[in-house]
């Protein structure tokens, strides 16, 4: 369900809010990989976020123009662990922050199909999909490998058109590793940034089997987080560490 003009106002003052305290408390330095930027988000229908390191990830924000937050205000559908949403202040926030999250399990079960359910022409879906968060020691809570998962490929076949922004984020442990309570100011964050058309990315990674074709979208996005992340210098775990 659609979130109403007052949710979607707030979430917009939210996101504002963090984009303005940002530029107060945080430098960011953006590559960009592709030749459309800032100016050219208005087609984005997919927004895919990699190396997922904290919950203050909330800070890419910052990056996006005014009329973009609005559109994600409005339009945003993000698929978040039911655990995580059943947690009281964090769940409160991600709502807050974007009307359209929609809990999911842990397992590709009714919840995640009727996520799938939710995605329409106007939709702006954003993803994580590597499905959890790299620990200090550039693995997982499991101390496994940082893996994307298939859920961005049953994603990208809803997707017809439009295009997707991938966002290779350095990582802010520097800032926040998961379990620290206070996050440090006036730290650097390092990301790059890419625009990629959905119909000339499927194009090049078509196969007429669905099941062949979401196999080669996780490994081309795979590859994208092993060699397009910019790792921050200050991370607790160097890039050797942290490669699959």
């Amino acid at each position: 369900m659609r979130a109403n003009r007052f949710a979607q106002m707030f979430s917009f003052i939210v996101m504002s809010t963090i984009k303005i305290l940002t530029h107060i408390f945080y430098k960011f330095e953006v590559k960009w990989l592709s030749e459309k930027q800032f100016k050219q988000l208005d087609n984005v229908k997919l927004v895919v976020l990699l190396n997922h390191t904290s919950l203050y990830e909330a800070l890419f924000v910052r990056l996006a123009p005014f009329s973009f937050l609005w559109r994600i205000a409005r339009h945003m559908l993000v698929p978040v662990a039911d655990v995580t949403t059943k947690r009281p202040l964090v769940g409160m926030f991600f709502h807050a922050l974007v009307p359209g999250v929609v809990p999911i399990s842990r397992k590709r079960d009714a919840s995640w199909r009727n996520f799938l359910t939710q995605i329409n022409d106007d939709s702006i879906v954003a993803i994580l999909p590597e499905g959890r968060m790299r620990r200090h020691d550039g693995f997982d809570k499991h101390g496994k490998p940082m893996s994307v998962r298939a859920g961005v490929a049953d994603i990208i076949e809803q997707i017809d058109s439009g295009d997707i922004l991938f966002v290779y984020s350095g990582g802010l442990h520097h800032i926040q590793v998961p379990g620290q309570a206070i996050p440090k100011l006036f730290k650097k964050i390092k990301t790059h940034m890419e625009v990629v058309s959905v119909d000339d990315y499927k194009d090049a990674l078509y196969h007429p089997e669905v099941k062949n074709r979401k196999v080669a979208f996780v490994r081309d996005i795979q590859k994208r987080l092993n060699e397009l992340t910019p790792y921050c210098e200050d991370q607790p775990y160097n890039r050797k560490n942290s490669d699959i």
